[in-house]
């Protein structure tokens, strides 16, 4: 899993994430304050194509909302399982609070 986690407000624009999740190599932020919300590469690239302005097109416009988490415990294998059924590629990692975000790239780094 990615930690430190790396969060953003609903209220920054996804020009803001997209250079945040650049900057920092990742994939996949959560949504500060969002209740279960994150915002990934696929978030921005969707609304780009649809013609978004990415300085005033915020977070909140295009985030994934009510996202699956996963606990700290959870096999590697029942996470891929997990990522198969439910068709995502990111997972916040939960432990009373968000303490990470493990990815396919975390998953597929672990099984090679």
């Amino acid at each position: 899993m990615s930690t430190p986690l790396e969060t953003i407000g609903g209220d920054a624009s996804i020009r803001e994430a997209a250079g945040r999740m650049r900057d920092r190599d990742i994939s996949a932020l959560v949504v500060a304050a969002g209740g279960g919300c994150i915002i990934t590469q696929s978030d921005v690239i969707a609304a780009v194509a649809d013609g978004a302005d990415t300085t005033e097109t915020l977070v909140r416009d295009v985030m994934t909302e009510d996202v699956e988490t996963v606990t700290p415990d959870l096999l590697m294998e029942e996470v891929a399982a997990m990522m198969t059924m439910y068709g995502v590629k990111h997972f916040p990692v939960v432990d009373d609070d968000y303490v990470g975000m493990i990815s396919s790239t975390d998953v597929a780094r672990h099984v090679s």
